[in-house]
């Protein structure tokens, strides 16, 4: 029985939501507070046990570990922006919270971003074990180039080197194709979920 009542409520939120198509209505209003607010309680919940308990009363408490009353302190400090005359004193947990996040971030986004970008391009063109490995490694070294080529401004895109830039444009193009494609999949991917639960789980035509 719960689970049949879990099905028919899942089924008409997702026809709550669907009804968007026609046009806005009150019940796909109520369907997307209903979403709003229940991942707003979750995550709340989720935050606060990650956060509160298992990050500062466990090694706090259970563990005698003195060091997290200074983390205690600055994330106290975060609500002093609720008071107007002491709104000033959150300054130092946001300052210590992007700084530190900066320091953690910036080294491992120029690892996966940067660094290992450049590791695959330099690789030997025509030294690879397959025929088609080869023309991928050719490939790859003429988009590297010639989209560098393309934003080279500090001559004016002209004969090789605008013929080379042209050459960038269209690996850019097909670059961002590829991934306005992927982001369209995932969405319907989704949407295929959707239909399928409704025809089979609550309809049972599948």
């Amino acid at each position: 029985m719960t689970e049949t009542l879990g099905i028919w409520v899942a089924a008409i939120l997702t026809l709550a939501i669907f009804s968007f198509l026609w046009k806005d209505n009150p019940l796909f209003r109520l369907a997307e507070h209903l979403l709003v607010g229940i991942s707003a309680g979750y995550y709340l919940v989720q935050y606060a046990y990650s956060a509160i308990y298992k990050k500062l009363y466990v090694p706090l408490i259970d563990q005698g570990n003195l060091l997290f009353i200074g983390c205690a302190i600055l994330g106290l400090l975060v609500f002093t922006r609720l008071i107007p005359k002491r709104s000033w004193l959150s300054r130092y947990p946001i300052a210590f919270y992007v700084a530190a996040g900066a320091g953690y971030s910036i080294p491992s986004g120029l690892q996966a971003r940067v660094v290992k970008q450049m590791q695959i391009s330099m690789i030997n063109i025509f030294g690879q074990d397959t025929l088609w490995a080869n023309i991928s490694a050719l490939v790859l070294f003429i988009g590297v180039v010639s989209v560098l080529i393309y934003f080279f401004f500090s001559a004016e895109h002209k004969g090789v080197l605008g013929f080379f830039s042209r050459i960038g444009i269209i690996f850019l193009m097909v670059g961002f194709g590829a991934s306005f494609g992927y982001t369209v999949m995932s969405r319907i991917t989704l949407l295929i979920g959707r239909l399928q639960f409704i025809l089979g789980n609550w309809l049972g035509f599948l």
